[in-house]
């Protein structure tokens, strides 16, 4: 796959150590697994080939695949997320943890907290003492990836859509083209959103990059408010 190609992907990961289903895109697996979720929907994941969001080891493979060719491939950790560090497990005292958490009741082993800015999780509690492990959950471990390309996103005005779907979970945009110029309409809705600013301008980077876009216009529609009788 080209870099900037635009990819959904069903696929399963495992712990290829143990052989535990880590996570999964399609739900018969995971029923397999005893890991069905029913609030998720399971749908393949959409990505940009070579954009950076996915483990290098993924990357790295994902840009020799073929669409419709299922593939079963191991990552080890250097290609994943990094060997264990033991110097990112630290003792803090209980009430540094305490006055850290938001509700100090849902504390238990294993449970994610944050302290100073970084997330870790708890993994000893006791004689006023608690130790954090603040490395990657996967850290250290060989990963498996079951995957298949199930789409490649071929025609320019969905390429513009589903990154814009990727950017901001949205799907209400209105998408333009003249000739290498893009007009983008957005829902009213997204004047609220404090992130859009900044997404906005990394979308016009992603747009030229991968696209070729020339002139892309933001446009913004304020349907006026209907006033009703009781009004």
């Amino acid at each position: 796959m080209d870099e900037g190609t635009i990819v959904h992907i069903d696929y399963d990961l495992f712990n290829a150590d143990s052989e535990k289903l880590i996570e999964t895109t399609r739900e018969d697996i995971a029923k397999e697994h005893d890991a069905h979720d029913e609030n998720r929907t399971y749908s393949p994941m959409v990505t940009v080939v070579g954009d950076g969001r996915l483990i290098p080891g993924f990357e790295t493979h994902l840009a020799e695949a073929e669409a419709e060719t299922d593939y079963s491939f191991d990552i080890e950790p250097s290609e994943a997320y990094g060997e264990r560090d033991a110097s990112l497990v630290e003792t803090i005292s209980q009430n540094v943890l305490l006055r850290s958490v938001r509700d100090p009741e849902m504390l238990g082993i294993g449970s994610p907290v944050e302290i100073g800015g970084r997330t870790g999780v708890l993994q000893f509690l006791s004689a006023g003492r608690a130790r954090i492990d603040y490395n990657h959950p996967l850290a250290g471990a060989t990963l498996r990836y079951d995957y298949r390309i199930t789409k490649v996103v071929e025609d320019r005005k969905e390429k513009v859509e589903t990154l814009l779907e990727m950017n901001t979970g949205r799907d209400d945009f209105e998408v333009e083209f003249d000739d290498d110029d893009l007009t983008i309409t957005t829902p009213e809705a997204i004047a609220y959103d404090q992130n859009w600013a900044f997404t906005k301008f990394s979308l016009v980077r992603t747009l030229r990059d991968h696209l070729g876009v020339g002139i892309v216009v933001f446009r913004e529609v304020h349907e006026p408010r209907e006033i009703t009788e009781e009004e």
